[in-house]
C-alpha cells in the first residue's frame, strides 16, 4: 500500500519540474514534464524525494503563502494535495483533489488520485466518502488497480447492508485468478448475510477448494472454509459444516477456530469421541485464544457424554485453575496499563522516523501486558488510532523544536539591538560631516579644472609626475636666462638656449601626443567616481533611514516574535491535550479489552465449577435405573442441551 500510494504522489506531479515552458505531448496517465524555474519549489522537492513528506508540506505552504511560487502554483496545490494523502489527512487532499482533478486533468493521474483517497478514507471508515471518492473514476484503472477498486467498492457496500448491489458488482468482476478468488469469496460472505446459503456454497467451496501456492491465497482459502463452515453450523447442517472445516489448515492462522468448529459439528452429530481429537489437539496451544479457552470447557463436556466423568472432573479441575493463572495474569496487565502510559511504552521500540497513513507498529514493549495486546493492537480501530496518536507525538515535538528556534530568534533580536547601540555614535558622527555632499563639490571642482586644461591645452597639467618635474626645470632655466642669471654668456649661452629648445620641443612633443589619451582617462575616471558617488549617496540614504527605522523593526520583530511563540504554547497545550485523552481513549479501549477476557475467563470458570458439581452430584446420587428402551428413540438426545460455539460469526 505505502509503495502504491507514493507512487500516486509521484504521478501527481509528473516528472515535477515547473511551467511556464513548452510541454511535449503527455501521455494520458501521466502530468507534461517541465523544468523547475523556481529556486524554492526545487527545495520542496529536494525533500520530496527524500521521503520527508512532512517538512516537504511544510515549506510547500510556507513558500506558498510568502509568494515563492509564482510559476508552479497549480503544480504546488496538487502537489500539496498528495503529501496531505501520503500523511493521512484525507479531508485536506480531498478538498484540493475535488479543486483540482478537473476535467482538464490527465485522466490517468485524475483517476489515480481518487482511487488512492477512496482507499484513505475506506481505512479510515469514512465508507460514504471512499465510495463517493471510487465512484469518481471515470473509466478503467490499470488492471491491478481496477480490480482493487471493485472490491473497496464492494466492502464499502456490504458494510452498508447493500448486498445486492455487491453480489451485482462482485458477480460481473473478471480479472487475475487471485483477484477472482477474492470476487468469489466476498460474493460469497454477501450471499451468506443475505441468508442464501445455497448459492453461497457455490462460491466458497471454489475458493475453499482451489490451489493455492502464496501464504496470502492459502490464508483466504482457509478462511472461505471456515467461513462456509460456522455458515453451515448456524443453520444447524453440522454434517456440511463438518466436511468444509477439515479442509482448513491445521498450522493456519485460523486453525484454532476451524478446530472447535470441527469438534462442535462432530458433537452435534452425536459423535463425540469424533470431537474430543480436535479439542484435545486445540487444548494444547495457546490458552490466550478465546477458542483455546472454550476448548478447557469442551474437553470434559465430551468426556462427560461419553460417560469417563473422572477425566471430565479432572479436566473441568484443570481449567478452573488455568483459568484462574490466567485471571491473575490478566490482572497484572491491566495494572501495568493503568500505571504507565501504554501508547508511549509502544512508541518507545519504534524507529521509523515516518509519519502518517502508511506507517505501522512492528515490535512490543517487554512488559506483562505485551501478551495480551497482540489481539488488541491487530484491530483496525486501535491501529488508526495508534497512528493519530503518533501523529499528535510527532507535531508536539516539532513544535517544541520551533519554540526552541523563537527562543533563537529573540537571541538574534537582542544580538541586533546591541550591536544597534554599539553602532549608533559612529553612525551619527558619520551622517554629522555631510561626507556626500562634500565629495559632489570636490567632483565637480575637479571637472571644471579637467575642463580648463582641455581648453587651454595645458598639456603639462596632465603629465607624469616626472614630465611635470621636468618641465618645471624646464621653465625655471628659461627664466634664469632670461633674467641674465644663467652665468654664461656669448657662444656658451647660445649653446644652452639651443639645447634648452631640443629638450623642451621634446617634452613638449611628448605631453602632447600623450594629450588625449590622458584625458578620456581622466573623464572616464570622473565617471566610475560618479558611479561610486551615486551608490555612497544610496548607503548614506539607507544608513539614514536604518538609524531611524531599525528601532521600530526590531520591535516589530519582537512583537511578531512573541506573537507566534504564544501560537506555538497554545498549540502545544492543545496538543498535548488531544493527546492524552487519545492515549486515555486507547488505553480504556486496551483495558476494556482485557477485562472482556477476564469476564469471558469468569463465565468459563462458573461453568466448569457448576459442570464439576454436576458431576461430583451424580456421583454422590447414582441415578435411578433406566426405564424401558422407548420405541421410538430421539435420534440425537443431548443436541439441546450442547453449548453453542462461542466462535459462531462468520470470521
Amino acid at each position: 500500500m505505502q509503495r502504491l500510494a507514493l507512487a500516486l504522489v509521484a504521478t501527481l506531479v509528473g516528472a515535477l519540474a515547473g511551467s511556464g515552458v513548452a510541454h511535449a505531448a503527455a501521455a494520458p496517465d501521466k502530468l507534461p514534464a517541465t523544468r523547475v524555474q523556481d529556486l524554492h519549489y526545487g527545495d520542496v522537492l529536494f525533500y520530496f524525494y527524500q521521503d520527508d513528506n512532512f517538512e516537504a508540506l511544510t515549506r510547500l505552504l510556507s513558500y506558498s503563502q510568502w509568494g515563492r511560487l509564482p510559476h508552479h502554483l497549480a503544480e504546488a496545490d496538487l502537489l500539496a494535495g498528495g503529501l496531505y494523502l501520503s500523511l493521512g489527512m484525507h479531508n485536506e487532499a480531498g478538498e484540493r483533489f475535488s479543486r483540482l482533478l478537473t476535467a482538464g486533468t490527465p485522466p490517468g493521474v485524475r483517476n489515480r488520485a481518487w482511487f488512492y483517497l477512496g482507499k484513505v478514507w475506506y481505512a479510515r471508515g469514512y465508507d460514504d466518502k471512499a465510495e463517493h471518492a471510487l465512484r469518481s473514476v471515470t473509466g478503467l484503472l490499470p488492471p491491478e488497480l481496477e480490480a482493487e477498486k471493485t472490491h473497496l467498492l464492494a466492502n464499502v457496500l456490504m458494510h452498508g447492508g447493500r448486498y445486492d448491489e455487491a453480489v451485482q458488482l462482485l458477480d460481473a468482476f473478471q480479472g487475475r485468478s487471485d483477484w477472482v478468488a477474492y470476487a468469489r469469496f466476498n460474493l460469497g460472505v454477501a450471499l451468506v448475510r443475505k441468508g442464501q446459503l445455497a448459492d453461497a456454497d457455490r462460491y466458497l467451496t471454489s475458493v475453499g477448494e482451489m490451489a493455492a501456492a502464496t501464504p496470502e491465497l492459502l490464508a483466504l482459502k482457509d478462511k472461505a472454509n471456515l467461513a462456509l463452515g460456522f455458515a453451515y453450523l448456524q443453520a444447524d447442517q453440522p454434517a456440511n459444516a463438518k466436511v468444509v472445516l477439515e479442509r482448513v489448515r491445521l498450522s493456519g492462522p485460523l486453525s484454532n477456530k476451524a478446530l472447535l468448529g470441527a469438534g462442535w459439528a462432530n458433537a452435534a452429530l452425536g459423535d463425540f469421541k469424533g470431537a474430543l481429537a480436535p479439542w484435545l489437539e486445540l487444548r494444547d496451544r495457546n490458552l490466550l485464544d478465546a477458542a483455546v479457552q472454550e476448548s478447557y470447557l469442551a474437553v470434559p463436556y465430551a468426556y462427560g457424554k461419553l460417560g469417563a466423568n473422572a477425566q471430565a472432573a479432572e479436566y473441568y479441575e484443570t481449567a478452573m485453575r488455568e483459568f484462574d493463572k490466567e485471571g491473575v495474569s490478566l490482572d497484572k496487565a491491566i495494572q501495568g496499563i493503568r500505571s504507565s502510559r501504554l501508547l508511549d511504552d509502544l512508541l518507545a521500540q519504534e524507529k521509523d522516523g515516518r509519519q502518517g497513513w502508511f506507517w505501522q507498529l512492528k515490535e512490543l514493549p517487554d512488559a506483562p501486558q505485551s501478551r495480551y495486546l497482540y489481539a488488541v493492537l491487530a484491530g483496525h480501530d486501535f491501529q488508526e488510532g495508534l497512528k493519530n496518536y503518533r501523529d499528535l507525538a510527532f507535531l508536539h515535538d516539532r513544535l517544541g523544536a520551533w519554540s526552541q528556534s523563537m527562543e533563537a530568534f529573540n537571541d538574534m533580536v537582542d544580538a541586533r539591538q546591541k550591536a544597534y547601540a554599539e553602532r549608533v555614535p559612529r553612525a551619527d558622527e558619520l551622517l554629522a560631516t555631510e561626507a556626500p555632499a562634500r565629495i559632489e563639490r570636490e567632483r565637480g571642482e575637479l571637472e571644471s579644472k579637467l575642463d580648463a586644461i582641455e581648453r587651454n591645452h595645458d598639456t603639462a597639467a596632465l603629465g607624469t609626475a616626472e614630465e611635470r618635474d621636468q618641465w618645471a626645470r624646464i621653465q625655471r632655466i628659461s627664466d634664469a636666462i632670461a633674467n641674465g642669471e644663467a652665468g654664461v654668456s656669448g657662444t656658451d649661452l647660445e649653446a644652452l638656449k639651443d639645447k634648452l629648445r631640443l629638450v623642451k620641443g621634446v617634452l613638449s612633443w611628448r605631453l602632447d601626443e600623450a594629450m588625449r589619451a590622458r584625458v578620456y582617462q581622466q573623464r572616464r575616471e570622473i565617471r566610475d567616481l560618479d558611479a561610486a558617488l551615486r551608490e555612497a549617496q544610496r548607503r548614506w540614504v539607507r544608513v539614514e533611514r536604518a538609524r531611524k527605522s531599525v528601532p521600530t523593526n526590531t520591535g516589530e520583530f519582537e512583537a511578531r516574535i512573541a506573537a507566534l511563540s504564544a501560537r506555538l504554547g497554545t498549540l502545544q497545550a492543545r496538543l498535548e491535550t488531544a493527546r492524552n485523552k487519545q492515549n486515555d481513549y486507547l488505553e480504556a479501549s486496551a483495558i476494556h479489552e482485557l477485562e472482556s477476557q477476564q469476564a469471558r475467563l469468569a463465565a468459563y470458570r462458573v461453568q466448569a465449577r457448576f459442570a464439576l458439581a454436576t458431576i461430583y452430584d451424580r456421583a454422590a446420587n447414582p441415578p435411578a435405573p433406566a426405564p424401558a428402551p422407548d420405541p421410538n428413540p430421539d435420534p440425537n438426545p443431548d443436541a439441546a442441551t450442547l453449548p453453542p460455539p462461542s466462535g459462531g460469526d462468520l470470521p
